[in-house]
C-alpha cells in the first residue's frame, strides 16, 4: 500500500511539473519564435533579439540565485504558480508592442521562467528514488521541447490568423489557467515548506558558493554555461536564420518544431542511459561534442540546401543542445546537500543563465558586424567543444 501511494504521488508530481515546464517553455520561447513577424511589423533590427534574450537571461540569473529560500518557505508548487503568473504578465507586456515593455517582458518573463525549473526539481526530488532521478528528471524536462514545439506550431498559425499580439495573449491566458489548475495539489506538494525560512541577500552568495565548492558541481556548472547558452542561441535565432534564407515563417516554424520532436525521446534516452549504462560525465561530454558538430554544420547553411537536410542538422542540434537537461539536473540534485535541491539546481542553472546572457550577445555582435548567422552559430558552439573535450578527458574515477 505504501509503495502504491509513493508511486502514485510520483506520477502526479511528474504530470503536474511536466505541464508547468511545458507552459514555461511556451511562454519564454514564443517571443523569439514569432520574432520575424514582430520585427517586420515594428521595424526592429534582428540584433535586438539578442538583447531581449540577454535581458531575460540576466533576470533568470538573479531569480535562480535567489529563489531557493522562497521555494523552501513558500513551497515548490506555490512558486511554480508564481512563475506561471510572472510569465503571463511578461507576455501581456510584450503584446503591447512598446519597446520599453519588451524590456519589461524580458525581465518579468525571464524571471518567471527561471523559477520554474528549480521549483519542479525540488518537488520531484522529494518523490523520486535517487537511482532513477536522471530518468525522471529527463521525462519532466521533455516538457521544454514540447512547449517549444507548441510555440513553433501554434505561434505562427495564430500570428497568421489574428496577429502576433494575439499569439502572445493566448499564451499568457494559458499560463494563468494552468496556474489555477495546480492549486488543488498544493496541500500535498507544499507540505514540506518551512514558513520560518526568510530570504536574505546572502542567499545569492550561499547558492553560488554551494556549486563551486566541489569539482563535480564546478564541472556541472561549466557544462551548463555552454549548453544553456547554445540552447538559447538556437531557440532565439534559428527561425530568424531560416527566414533570412527565404523560408516563410510557417515553414521555418515547422522545421523548428520537427526538430523539437527529436528532443523529446532524446531527453528520455539520455536520461535512461545516464541512469543505467553511461556515467553522467561521459553522457554530457558526448552531448557537448554533438552540439559543437551540429553548430558547425549550421554555419554552412545556404538557400540551396534541401529543407530535409536543414531539418536533419536542426534535429541533431535539438538532440544535443535541447536534450541535456535531465542528466545535468539529476546530477545537481544528487550532489546537493540536505534540503538544498532547489538551491543547488538554481545555482548550477545560474551558470547556464550566464551562458544564455553572453552567447546571444556574442551572436548579436557577429550580426551587427556583418558576420552572418552561420558564423554566429559556429562561434557559439565553441564553448560546447571545450566542455566536451574537458569532460571526456577526465579520468573516470574523478566524477
Amino acid at each position: 500500500m505504501r509503495l502504491g501511494r509513493e508511486l502514485r504521488l510520483l506520477l502526479v508530481a511528474l504530470a503536474a511539473m511536466f505541464g508547468q515546464q511545458t507552459f514555461a517553455a511556451l511562454g519564454r520561447g514564443l517571443v523569439t519564435v514569432i520574432a520575424p513577424a514582430i520585427i517586420a511589423d515594428l521595424a526592429f533590427d534582428p540584433a535586438w533579439v539578442g538583447v531581449y534574450v540577454s535581458i531575460a537571461a540576466l533576470a533568470s540569473l538573479v531569480f535562480q540565485l535567489g529563489c531557493g529560500s522562497f521555494i523552501i518557505s513558500q513551497g515548490a508548487l506555490r512558486m511554480s504558480q508564481v512563475a506561471l503568473v510572472f510569465l503571463a504578465v511578461g507576455l501581456f507586456a510584450a503584446s503591447s508592442g512598446w519597446l520599453l515593455m519588451f524590456a519589461l517582458s524580458a525581465l518579468i518573463g525571464g524571471g518567471g521562467a527561471a523559477m520554474s525549473t528549480p521549483a519542479s526539481s525540488h518537488l520531484l526530488g522529494r518523490y523520486t528514488p535517487m537511482r532513477y532521478t536522471p530518468l525522471v528528471f529527463s521525462i519532466k524536462q521533455t516538457a521544454v521541447p514540447a512547449g517549444l514545439l507548441l510555440a513553433g506550431l501554434l505561434g505562427p498559425a495564430i500570428t497568421a490568423a489574428w496577429g502576433w499580439r494575439a499569439a502572445l495573449d493566448v499564451a499568457a491566458l494559458g499560463c494563468l489557467a494552468y496556474a489555477l489548475l495546480l492549486q488543488p495539489l498544493a496541500r500535498e506538494f507544499d507540505s514540506d515548506r518551512d514558513p520560518a525560512r526568510r530570504f536574505r541577500m546572502s542567499d545569492f552568495a550561499t547558492t553560488m558558493a554551494s556549486v563551486v565548492a566541489t569539482t563535480e558541481l564546478r564541472n556541472l556548472s561549466l557544462a551548463c554555461f555552454a549548453f544553456n547558452g547554445l540552447q538559447t542561441v538556437f531557440t532565439s535565432y534559428f527561425i530568424i536564420y531560416l527566414t533570412d534564407l527565404d523560408y516563410g515563417l510557417a515553414l521555418a516554424g515547422a522545421v523548428f518544431s520537427a526538430a523539437m520532436v527529436v528532443a523529446v525521446p532524446g531527453r528520455i534516452l539520455w536520461g535512461w542511459l545516464g541512469s543505467t549504462v553511461v556515467a553522467p560525465r561521459v553522457m554530457m561530454g558526448g552531448l557537448a561534442l554533438g552540439m559543437a558538430g551540429s553548430t558547425l554544420a549550421c554555419g554552412f547553411f545556404s538557400a540551396g540546401w534541401p529543407v530535409a537536410l536543414v531539418g536533419l542538422v536542426a534535429s541533431g542540434l535539438s538532440a544535443s543542445a535541447m536534450s541535456w537537461h535531465g542528466v545535468v539536473l539529476a546530477e545537481a540534485a544528487r550532489l546537493a546537500g540536505p534540503g538544498m535541491r532547489g538551491a543547488s539546481t538554481g545555482g548550477v542553472l545560474s551558470f547556464g543563465q550566464v551562458g544564455a546572457l553572453l552567447l546571444p550577445l556574442v551572436y548579436a555582435v557577429v550580426l551587427a558586424l556583418g558576420g552572418g548567422h552561420g558564423l554566429g552559430f559556429a562561434i557559439c558552439g565553441l564553448p560546447a567543444l571545450v566542455v566536451g573535450v574537458m569532460l571526456l578527458r577526465r579520468p573516470a574515477g574523478q566524477g
